[in-house]
């Protein structure tokens, strides 16, 4: 059985390591030690690491790490759409892609997707394992078989419900919107139809073994996840949660990676120890939250209400947020809902990234800001997250005044106009006083 530090330094990973070092300017040494200690992980199939994967580390000793979800659904969507929102996302700065289509071609689509797809890429096994039968029908067979195909094919992570255990069910009874994980749900009605407890959990050292092959990385879903936040850190949220932290300890000895999945929404006051317990009972295992969204009232800006929540998450404990976009709650995302989810969850982990003092964060700031200060437009605009977008509205708003059009000739904007322009009454005050230029 190979320990994760022996993990470490296997060849493949060592690779990746020195890949990973250079992108967060940190010694390749101190991203070893942390992907040892079980506080890092870096989703790389050595399938996919050889074919086009770019690999990611995910860990608190690293920068924030954000996800977009893409797939079709069994009415919606297609292979060329969701090609698309995956190349959107990738260009917008998304650090990884999860797949979790549940219609067409499941097989063709992850192909053509993971073919595609530079940086780590992780599904739902169990999705697959459903189609075309009723969920009591799923076999441990079945599912095993699909998770060595999805491997076999070069998929870095995956998400498995493993924590939530037949004894956890019967606590969300009190809940508002009980169990809203399509996953957790699918296996609940699994384990009281057949009056068993969760076949992931008790196959879950054969499914270390598979994952080991190709050395997939576990992200241990949160089945339990609150769905609002009147729900949310209650007795069944954290019992998966004491369950997760066992199987974590099981996928470690297994010579496993892994990271665990955490709440959806979170009253931003709990956010805080909802983010220390789980570093507690996971012994600091890295943490993927999705959102949490702080709030429940604002279907169609759910993408807002998931970065306020991401930003704290972020700063008390997770290191990888899944983006909620616009549409969250109301329908399949489209290309723009991806572009809105991940430029929302970017801002998140950005700005999460400065609070904690992480080396280097604040120096696009500050590029942006001098820029801004010396009236250099083209510059300024370069430096946005969202170049495109920046760019667009920069000339709309030309085109409706006397504003010169041409980036890098107006010493004004819009807002103000040139006679009230701060920035532009600021410069000429920096050359009465002699202060040097930035």
């Amino acid at each position: 059985m190979a320990t994760q530090l022996e993990i470490a330094r296997s060849g493949h990973i060592s690779d990746a390591v020195k890949c990973v070092a250079q992108q967060e300017g940190i010694p390749a040494e101190t991203i070893k030690d942390e992907l040892a200690k079980g506080h890092l992980v870096i989703p790389a199939n050595t399938i996919h690491l050889a074919d086009n994967l770019v690999p990611k580390a995910i860990g608190r000793a690293v920068s924030v790490k954000i996800n977009a979800n893409i797939g079709a659904s069994t009415v919606l969507s297609s292979l060329d759409d969701e090609i698309e929102k995956m190349q959107i996302a990738i260009d917008l700065g998304a650090d990884a892609i999860m797949d979790l289509s549940t219609g067409g071609d499941l097989d063709d689509i992850r192909k053509q997707l993971l073919s595609r797809c530079s940086v780590p890429f992780g599904t739902v096994p169990i999705y697959e394992a459903i189609v075309d039968r009723d969920v009591e029908d799923i076999t441990e067979d079945l599912i095993l078989k699909v998770i060595e195909k999805q491997a076999a094919q070069g998929v870095d992570f995956f998400t498995i419900h493993a924590g939530l255990l037949k004894e956890h069910v019967e606590l969300t009874a009190k809940r508002i919107c009980g169990i809203v994980s399509r996953g957790g749900a699918l296996l609940a009605k699994w384990m009281f139809h057949h009056n068993r407890q969760n076949l992931l959990y008790d196959r879950f050292d054969d499914i270390c073994a598979i994952m080991k092959q190709n050395d997939v990385c576990f992200s241990l879903g949160d089945g339990l996840r609150p769905g609002c936040i009147a729900d949310a850190t209650d007795d069944a949220q954290i019992a998966e949660l004491r369950t997760l932290g066992e199987l974590t300890q099981r996928a470690l000895e297994n010579g496993c990676q892994v990271m665990v999945e955490g709440p959806g929404h979170v009253p931003y006051d709990q956010i805080q120890h909802n983010m220390e317990i789980q570093q507690e009972i996971c012994n600091g295992a890295p943490f993927y939250v999705l959102g949490p969204l702080v709030t429940d009232i604002a279907p169609g800006y759910d993408h807002i209400t998931s970065a306020i929540g991401g930003t704290a998450a972020a700063i008390h404990g997770a290191s990888f947020l899944c983006y909620v976009t616009p549409r969250e709650h109301l329908g399949l995302p489209n290309v723009d809902d991806v572009r809105q989810g991940v430029v929302a969850s970017k801002i998140a982990a950005h700005a999460a990234d400065i609070a904690r003092g992480f080396p280097g964060a604040a120096e696009r700031d500050k590029r942006l800001s001098i820029a801004r200060a010396n009236l250099n437009w083209d510059k300024h605009l370069s430096e946005a997250l969202d170049t495109d977008t920046a760019r667009e509205m920069y000339h709309q708003a030309c085109d409706k005044s006397s504003m010169p059009e041409k980036e890098g000739q107006g010493d004004y904007c819009t807002m103000c106009g040139r006679q009230w322009c701060s920035v532009r009454i600021n410069a000429e005050l920096r050359e009465k006083l002699n202060a040097p230029a930035k």
